[in-house]
């Protein structure tokens, strides 16, 4: 028989589990995820939609427009002057080209701002383009 020479404190050193490999996976996928995410640029107001039958649900939103009942229009939680909804839409489609445009217009809102909306997404190449409502 052999006998150890040496402290216990060698022993349980031997059976300790190393966690350093585990933590750097966990890091690199937290840092995977966190770059693939998609974020969905928010309008920033509440909007009272109109009430439909007929409407589609959208599920690759990517950017919301909201124009509000006094015809203000609101890009991510900010209002925008109509003359530049063109620039913002161009940059913001820019950063994710596959996602669409929801136009989120209350119901006492003009018609004339909701085309101004959609004629600046049409002329920044924004092919998909829908409009919010309410399908209860």
């Amino acid at each position: 028989m052999r006998k150890k020479h040496g402290s216990m404190g060698a022993e349980e050193e031997e059976n300790e589990i190393n966690l350093t490999p585990m933590l750097d996976v966990v890091f690199i996928m937290l840092i995977f995820f966190i770059v693939t995410a998609t974020f969905i640029k928010e309008a920033g107001i509440q909007v009272e939609r109109p009430d439909t039958i007929t409407a589609d649900s959208q599920e690759d939103a990517a950017i919301l427009i909201a124009i509000s009942a006094s015809d203000e229009i609101w890009i991510d939680r900010q209002e925008r002057d109509p003359r530049a909804v063109r620039a913002i839409i161009e940059r913001l489609h820019a950063e994710n080209p596959k996602g669409s445009i929801v136009i989120q217009a209350d119901e006492d809102s003009t018609n004339e701002m909701l085309v101004v909306v959609m004629e600046a997404a049409k002329a920044a190449g924004v092919t998909n383009v829908a409009i919010a409502s309410d399908n209860d």
